[in-house]
């Protein structure tokens, strides 16, 4: 009750419907997921795997011809009947553009409507935070734009359509400067807060003209399985990202869980159990599982411009540091593993990261035998275990896909709008 006796209002709780235009945006993002999971469809084909009318299917084809999205390839003759005319995406009716901003550098990609990376350009942030950075990011967005231009430039008659900007960087998001110091400051998950702080999104929509979406590392090269990775066609798994820290990206239901504040997913922070991890207070999993803490058993420096490729190098000479490394970090990502499959039931794990495939591989090696977990069971259709991409551009790979997904991907939350 305020002054004066006047009832203060209370907001109105409730979930959001639909209509008949977020309905039709959904069935659009269907018809696509379709063709991109399986390639070249009939419209007939279409129909029977959606579960639309044939009508709805036919307007939802003639419609993305139209706008250059899907082509038609030659009729294929059956038994009987009139020959079946499949359609495939057209890889070049759409692009995107994806960022990833670290601690000491910035990576972009650029692909197409298939994921296919069409430019990719790497440079180094200077000390100063965002008010040093900010034109590095423009920058590099415009060397990959004028890229995409001479493509399209290169392809007779193809417009040049930009589906938008995903940036992608180390959470967690919304930290305050008060905020405890952590164990590490090494590892300091707050070295980010001031690119967090600053309003990067609204600087590059303005700058570019384009929508930009920001979301963790680990969600966004989840992102980049699902779409066409290991992943395809996963309604719910876990990916646990190596990366400067430790982080997971959840879809669940096919869509990616970020939680309140963008946060989920945080695995790296909870403390380290078992072997390796030292007596009295538990440190974090990622003290034992990144590549701060492999840098620090290589003394190598983090902030090396080369780290990748000194990274494969020595993979390649099958370094003794290396694979003890690997050996402890395996052990502790099987707690890791266990609690993520007992939160939340996943189709499978995918451990992917910015570090060579054997070492990744080496890694997976050592979390067998995995721990007994609710994935345990017999009738399983797939591993508990599965590797993705380990590669230096798997984030800004998945950045890249973000606008691609929030335009046709299906999503609950799509059915709430009436665009595509």
């Amino acid at each position: 009750m305020e002054l004066g006796g006047v009832p203060k209002k209370q907001p109105i709780v409730a979930t959001a419907g639909t209509n008949l235009g977020g309905a039709s945006a959904h069935n659009r993002r269907v018809v696509f997921d379709a063709l991109r999971l399986n390639g070249a469809l009939s419209r007939a084909d279409i129909a029977r795997a959606t579960q639309l009318t044939p009508q709805t299917v036919s307007n939802i084809i003639d419609q993305f011809t139209l706008d250059g999205l899907v082509a038609a390839d030659a009729p294929l003759r059956g038994a009987r009947g009139q020959p079946a005319t499949p359609y495939r995406i057209v890889p070049g009716g759409a692009w995107s553009i994806g960022v990833e901003i670290d601690r000491h550098h910035v990576l972009g990609v650029g692909v197409d409507l298939t994921g296919t990376p069409l430019s990719r350009r790497h440079c180094r942030l200077p000390p100063g935070g965002p008010e040093k950075g900010l034109g590095v990011v423009l920058d590099l967005i415009a060397d990959i734009r004028a890229d995409l231009k001479k493509i399209a430039k290169s392809q007779k008659g193809r417009r040049m359509t930009l589906l938008g900007l995903g940036v992608a960087m180390p959470g967690p998001f919304g930290m305050n400067d008060e905020e405890a110091a952590p164990e590490d400051p090494a590892l300091d998950p707050w070295v980010m807060r001031e690119w967090h702080k600053f309003p990067l999104m609204e600087k590059l929509s303005e700058a570019t003209g384009l929508e930009a979406r920001l979301q963790n590392d680990a969600s966004a090269a989840a992102i980049a399985e699902k779409m066409y990775g290991v992943a395809s066609g996963l309604d719910n798994f876990v990916y646990l990202f190596l990366g400067y820290g430790l982080g997971a990206g959840i879809v669940i239901q096919g869509e990616i869980y970020a939680g309140m504040a963008g946060n989920a997913g945080e695995i790296g922070q909870l403390p380290a159990f078992g072997d390796g991890a030292e007596k009295g207070a538990p440190r974090s999993l990622e003290q034992y599982v990144s590549i701060l803490s492999l840098c620090r058993a290589l003394s190598l420096d983090p902030a090396s411009a080369d780290l990748f490729e000194r990274l494969q190098a020595l993979s390649d000479k099958a370094d003794k540091r290396l694979q003890r490394w690997a050996a402890q970090a395996g052990k502790h990502l099987r707690q890791a593993m266990q609690i993520a499959e007992a939160l939340f039931d996943p189709q499978t794990i995918v451990l992917g990261g910015q570090v060579p495939t054997a070492l990744l591989a080496d890694i997976a090696s050592h979390m067998e035998p995995f721990l007994p977990s609710v994935s345990a069971r017999r009738d399983r259709e797939r591993p508990r275990l599965t590797l993705g991409s380990a590669d230096l551009w798997a984030v800004a790979q998945g950045a890249a896909m973000e606008p691609i997904a929030r335009t046709f991907d299906p999503q609950f939350r799509a059915i709430f709008k009436s665009t595509i």
